[in-house]
């Protein structure tokens, strides 16, 4: 996946539409009036990807109470296929992209064959489904893979699996999946181990709170970030106090861009063209603290370094000390280079 030099915002609307379409269209519109790149949800068919007794998750229950089962809550959750139809035609009205997570094969299907989406993204939970990760191989789509609860070799073989059967590229999403995740459990150095490993795009894919990790990702280097975020972190569902709120979006939008801005160049270091007229006031140039009379050494005592620099700069302290003047100068004046006795 080519990201050029701009970072790719993904807005993981998720979950938090609560199961409700007009609701899912706010997040639309949150997600562009905030500047993101895509607005992303969650697709699945519930029967086909949990069992009825599946326990919830530590995280759920805190977020959604312990009165559901998961099946109960993310069948609560689902949308239709026709309400992905309706959400994707919106967002060309808003003039964002639509993306969303296909969790099982029916949905798979429905997202690439019908919606025609450009990208897949596959969910952490989906890393060890070999027969998952194969079908999307197939698709011969650009895949985004996030890698959260992953070892290194559990991330190796999604990864080779996805291009062996037919990816056209697979980035790479460091991820923790705690929902908040606690600063201590980010290691986000592995991001940069993933670069090293695979040799492709790497990006974060954000479950802290606030924005500052995306941020710092952004300066290590992620060309793709995917942040949750919701209408309301008090409205009742499991993923809404780990989001942005619609300003915290579009403050991570704004930081991501000025990051980037800062980060061009070619990385030499020298003064850049906006800094010339400033180093010629604030850097340091070589006076006469003392008079000095013609053919008198140059001490430390006859010099002072002040501001401006007017002909020789500090710099050239070593060049001129020890060597003798060939005309009499007077205390305060700027040394020049012609009158110094190099001879």
């Amino acid at each position: 996946m080519k990201t050029n030099q701009r970072v790719l915002i993904i807005a993981e609307a998720g979950v938090n539409h609560n199961g409700n379409i007009e609701l899912a269209k706010k997040l639309i519109d949150i997600g562009a009036d905030a500047g993101v790149d895509f607005v992303k949800f969650q697709t699945w068919v519930t029967e086909d990807i949990v069992d009825n007794n599946a326990p919830k998750a530590a995280y759920q229950i805190e977020n959604d109470g312990a009165e559901t089962s998961q099946f109960e809550m993310l069948k609560q959750l689902e949308l239709s296929f026709q309400d992905f139809v309706e959400l994707n035609k919106y967002a060309v009205t808003k003039n964002v992209k639509f993306l969303s997570t296909p969790d099982d094969t029916k949905s798979l299907n429905f997202l690439i064959d019908e919606l025609n989406l450009p990208i897949i993204k596959v969910g952490s939970g989906e890393v060890t489904n070999i027969p998952h990760l194969r079908r999307i191989g197939r698709k011969q789509k650009d895949v985004i893979l996030s890698t959260g609860m992953s070892s290194i070799g559990e991330v190796e073989k999604a990864y080779y699996t996805l291009l062996e059967e037919g990816a056209k590229s697979v980035a790479i999403l460091h991820c923790t999946s705690n929902y908040p995740a606690a600063l201590n459990s980010i290691n986000l150095k592995a991001m940069k181990t993933l670069e090293t490993v695979f040799n492709t795009t790497v990006g974060y894919s954000d479950h802290t709170e606030g924005i500052e990790i995306s941020l710092a990702a952004v300066a290590m280097g992620a060309k793709i970030i995917e942040k949750h975020y919701t209408i309301d972190k008090n409205m009742p569902g499991p993923d809404h106090k780990a989001s942005l709120d619609p300003t915290e979006l579009k403050e991570l939008v704004r930081q991501i861009r000025n990051i980037e801005e800062a980060m061009q160049g070619d990385g030499t270091k020298r003064a850049h063209s906006s800094e010339v007229e400033t180093k010629k006031i604030v850097q340091r140039g070589i006076y006469l603290n003392k008079n000095i009379y013609v053919g008198e050494i140059i001490t430390d005592e006859h010099l002072i370094m002040k501001r401006p620099v007017q002909f020789l700069s500090a710099l050239e302290y070593d060049t001129i000390i020890g060597k003798a003047v060939n005309k009499s100068i007077l205390s305060g004046n700027p040394l020049k280079i012609n009158d110094i006795d190099f001879g």
